[in-house]
């Protein structure tokens, strides 16, 4: 059977989400760092501006009253100097203005000019200068040492989001971990009491309650299993019984298959009762693998190749149930006639036993899900009450083998069962 693996798939997605968290932790870190730096930045450098603005303003509202005064200039104070922004060389009205001059010379520059006329429409202009330079270099080393102080603040974070992240999937391995054991069959699985009271321990809660009223409600299936089969025995033990008293003819060689079919599935339920509850243990001898199987073979009564790929024809001695692995082969064997179609072949190798038929092969249904009870998985498969793999199944956990379900790649298909000892 090819194995469902839910906790793989599990593992995978917690360790992606770890990575995950951590990355949007840093990401988030990194905006909030970037939206800060330049918030920063724009403040500061509107500070400076603002600063600029009033520092030419009020220079040339004193260099303007000295100018008056004593005909001096003073403060760095010029008359229609060269560089004067076209926007202050002719104001329109007395008043003192300002204006921006992003040109750069030397250290000269940005700069704020603040200009007013002297006198009347054509006297000369005085104009003030300040340079920005400075101020401005200024906020190029606060960006770099935001940037260095952001880098050094997300170099600190992000392990500490990792070490978050790894807490938070370590809470969830313990929830995926028993989810795939619950899904394995370990019904008696609990997660148990997790710290804190957020929504990983209302997950981990909610799947206990889950694998309890799941395992109630197996507990309870086989129970009803185990005893409709027990106490079916005696009247199907009467029946049988009861049809040797009736005269030879068509009547009771039909009865009696129909009674003999019944005690057959009687029988089936109670070994699956018993593999359920876990009241099975093997006994193990050392056995030719080969021989065992050709007898199992042999005892269904059906044409079957049976073939030996050890050269020497003595195959593998393995230790094993005999019984147990004779009850494996002849299902499989029984399966591959009745649901499938000729012919069917048995092959030995080492410690692996391949029995392959020629039928239209099992159901996807079968192979995603395995087998199950009382579900021939189609109805070109033929009748049954899907029985008998669910019993190899059983029988081959029980001797720790491997129990494989494929179609076979080939022109003909048909369907393979594959069978590995352990070692």
């Amino acid at each position: 059977m090819r194995p469902v693996r839910p906790l793989q798939r599990l593992r995978a997605v917690r360790g992606s989400l770890r990575w995950k968290i951590a990355a949007l932790a840093a990401a988030t870190a990194c905006l909030v760092v970037a939206a800060v730096g330049v918030l920063v930045h724009l403040w500061t450098a509107r500070d400076i501006r603002d600063r600029a603005e009033a520092r030419a303003f009020n220079t040339v509202y004193s260099a303007m009253d000295v100018y008056r005064r004593t005909g001096t200039l003073a403060d760095g104070a010029e008359l229609d100097p060269a560089g004067l922004p076209a926007a202050l060389r002719h104001p329109a009205d007395g008043n003192r203005h300002t204006a921006y001059d992003g040109h750069v010379e030397a250290n000269v520059g940005p700069s704020v000019w603040a200009a007013q006329r002297t006198g009347g429409p054509g006297s000369p202009v005085l104009a003030v200068q300040v340079n920005m330079g400075p101020d401005l270099y200024g906020l190029r080393r606060l960006d770099v040492t935001m940037t260095v102080a952001s880098l050094l603040a997300l170099a600190a974070a992000t392990p500490l989001a990792v070490y978050g992240a790894g807490l938070l999937a370590r809470r969830l391995r313990r929830v995926s971990e028993t989810a795939g054991r619950i899904s394995a069959g370990d019904l008696d699985a609990r997660t148990g009491p997790t710290k804190g009271r957020d929504e990983v321990a209302d997950i981990a809660a909610v799947v206990d309650l889950m694998a309890d009223s799941l395992g109630q409600r197996l507990r309870t299936e086989r129970r009803f299993t185990a005893d409709v089969a027990h106490e079916l025995r005696t009247p199907v033990g009467g029946l049988l019984a009861a049809t040797d008293l009736l005269p030879p003819g068509e009547t009771e060689d039909l009865l009696r298959a129909r009674v003999r079919d019944l005690r057959g599935l009687v029988e089936d339920l109670l070994e699956i009762s018993r593999l359920d509850a876990g009241a099975e243990q093997p006994v193990r001898a050392r056995v030719p693998l080969g021989a065992v199987v050709a007898e199992a073979v042999a005892r269904t009564g059906l044409d079957t190749e049976v073939t030996e790929a050890d050269a020497a024809g003595r195959g593998e001695s393995v230790e094993t149930d005999p019984r147990r692995l004779e009850r494996i082969v002849s299902n499989l064997v029984v399966n591959a006639h009745r649901h499938g179609a000729g012919p069917v072949q048995v092959i030995v190798e080492g410690r692996t036993v391949v029995v392959r038929d020629h039928g239209p092969g099992f159901p996807e249904d079968l192979l995603r899900h395995g087998p199950r009870r009382f579900h021939t998985g189609a109805t070109e498969r033929g009748a049954g009450h899907g029985l008998g793999l669910t019993i190899a199944l059983g029988q081959a956990r029980l001797l720790g083998a491997e129990l494989r379900l494929d179609n076979a790649n080939a022109p003909d298909g048909g369907a393979v069962a594959t069978l590995r000892l352990p070692d």
